[in-house]
């Protein structure tokens, strides 16, 4: 079954502007729950599986040159630090830490959510009452999650 979350295909996507994709807004908040979540530094390519596992992604991997380029302005920011890892065989890996900054930051990401949140329900109120079709009070692919 087709829905805004589980598309068939890119085109389906493409067709409907995007659909909010990648929702490239709520990326910052992603990694910093990640790190927030983590007990050890973390490298990039576990942050991006960590993410790709989450919600908004939905099993597909977000683009790592876009990851990568928002926690380099994250480190610049000061909400994480970053060292090289050289412990283990193979080509070193850059591992990230969240910063106390990182950790308020997250917690100003949760109200602005919830802002986001209320915001998207009531232009859902909008576009039900503008297609003159009742609110869901699930979206499709939450239904799709409880079979």
């Amino acid at each position: 079954m087709w829905s805004a979350c589980h598309p068939k295909s890119e085109k389906e996507l493409s067709e409907c502007g995007q659909l909010g994709k990648s929702l490239s807004r709520l990326t910052q908040p992603s990694i910093l729950s990640v790190l927030a979540k983590a007990d050890k530094p973390v490298h990039g390519y576990l942050i991006i599986q960590e993410m790709s596992s989450g919600p908004m992604f939905n099993g597909n991997a977000p683009d790592p040159t876009g990851i990568y380029r928002i926690l380099k302005q994250m480190e610049n920011n000061g909400l994480v630090t970053s060292e090289w890892d050289t412990s283990e065989s193979g080509p070193a890996k850059r591992c990230y830490n969240l910063t106390d900054e990182g950790r308020a930051c997250l917690r100003r990401w949760v109200d602005a959510l919830a802002c986001y949140a209320a915001s998207i329900q009531d232009l859902r109120i909008l576009a039900c009452d503008a297609l003159d079709i009742p609110v869901p009070e699930q979206p499709t692919c939450m239904k799709e999650l409880e079979v």
